[in-house]
């Protein structure tokens, strides 16, 4: 019974779906708990003091920023493995491969960006939010795409993949631009000191995680104190990490394939659904049909819902009338056109950047809301419209009797 449960287990979590449904689990949860008598309990759960002291250095936060600056600089930190493998060794590693997503991704930004600034042009402190629907959520989008079944092609998964990642590539540059408070230049020297000597221990062949662990650790702290968002760190990181190993021939996988490897369970299964936990808990208490069509919720349930949609099929199909790139063997512009709407599931990485653009409950709320209605629509319209135009797969013929 147990061992039954135990590979009941590991399947589930082997599914590519299984992240993203967790992650759904998770905010419709945290939707329940803060429109319930339990509300008063997730607001001092979230506020919940946690402190952090070593000698003179102490890190005092409430508990929600612990998640937002300390666990996703952990998912951030994934995600820079992800780019540097598929900028050195994937599907970014050429022209040929990258020239697709990176037109998909950059339409898919700017779409939806431009939506959300002419909704939004007579507010500037709502003007701050422009790059929350430009993001796109690589466990959410993946995930549905799995729901589809067998019938996606390989080549249509290595796309939305490609756009995703390169997204998320976007989304770093865009906080490390626009999204940054005052800047200490003491505590951005010691990052930078950190930074030089994992990028030394790299170059020196050095294959052992711990030694980049520690100065890591080093660098973050340093992060979080110099003004820069905490969370970049884990990009600047993850850059520096050994993508081969000390010996071309060894059978052991590379530090940062072993870590890609250890950490994906880890951030699908406890990082994400924590964030979204913590910060998908729309209050719906007061609300009417005005603050859902409010120019802040509604720029960005449009910006995800029509912008991405219209900037990355419009981008592609540019960027293969004139020659600058081609679709995917087997790939149709049906198909691309089902993946450019479930890149407008920001989720995640757009409730992330909400938390930066605003710090009003009303702002935070607004953007809760506007992420998870232009989410789940774009969800919903992109599952079903794949469902509907791709073959179903064949079925093996039956054994002769």
């Amino acid at each position: 019974m147990i061992q039954k449960l135990q590979t009941q287990i590991q399947n589930f979590l082997e599914q590519e779906s299984s992240g993203g449904l967790v992650l759904m689990a998770a905010a419709v949860l945290a939707m329940i708990v803060n429109n319930t008598v339990l509300a008063p309990f997730y607001e001092g759960f979230l506020n919940l003091p946690i402190a952090v002291q070593v000698g003179p250095l102490e890190i005092a936060k409430p508990l929600l920023l612990w998640v937002n600056d300390g666990l996703m600089a952990v998912f951030f930190f994934l995600v820079g493995l992800e780019i540097k493998r598929e900028i050195v060794e994937g599907e970014l590693s050429s022209f040929d491969k990258a020239s697709l997503p990176i037109l998909a991704a950059i339409g898919g930004m700017a779409g939806p960006a431009a939506i959300f600034a002419a909704i939004n042009m007579g507010d500037p402190v709502a003007l701050s939010g422009w790059a929350i629907p430009a993001a796109t959520d690589i466990a959410f989008a993946l995930g549905i795409l799995a729901l589809v079944g067998p019938r996606v092609p390989i080549a249509l998964k290595i796309f939305l993949l490609a756009v995703a990642i390169l997204d998320d590539l976007g989304a770093i540059v865009i906080i490390a631009a626009f999204y940054t408070a005052e800047v200490s230049m003491i505590s951005l020297l010691a990052a930078a000191i950190g930074l030089s000597i994992l990028i030394v221990l790299n170059l020196s062949g050095v294959v052992r995680i711990a030694p980049y662990v520690l100065v890591g650790i080093a660098i973050w702290l340093a992060v979080l104190k110099s003004g820069v968002h905490a969370t970049l760190a884990g990009v600047l990181i993850a850059l520096t990490i050994p993508l081969k190993t000390s010996k071309p021939d060894a059978k052991q996988a590379s530090p940062l394939k072993h870590l890609e490897h250890e950490l994906h369970l880890w951030v699908a299964f406890m990082v994400l659904p924590i964030f979204a936990f913590c910060n998908a808990g729309v209050s719906l208490s007061g609300i009417a049909l005005s603050d859902v069509v409010a120019p802040l919720p509604l720029g960005i349930a449009l910006g995800l819902i029509v912008g991405k949609q219209a900037g990355i099929v419009s981008f592609c199909w540019l960027g293969t009338k004139i020659g600058l790139c081609k679709l995917p063997t087997g790939v149709t512009w049906k198909q691309v056109y089902g993946v450019a709407c479930l890149c407008g599931i920001g989720f995640t990485m757009s409730l992330f950047i909400g938390t930066l653009a605003f710090s009003t409950p009303e702002h935070l709320n607004a953007v809760r809301l506007g992420v998870l209605m232009g989410s789940t629509v774009s969800a919903i319209i992109g599952f079903v419209y794949l469902r509907l135009q791709l073959p179903a797969a064949e079925k093996p013929a039956a054994e002769p009797a």
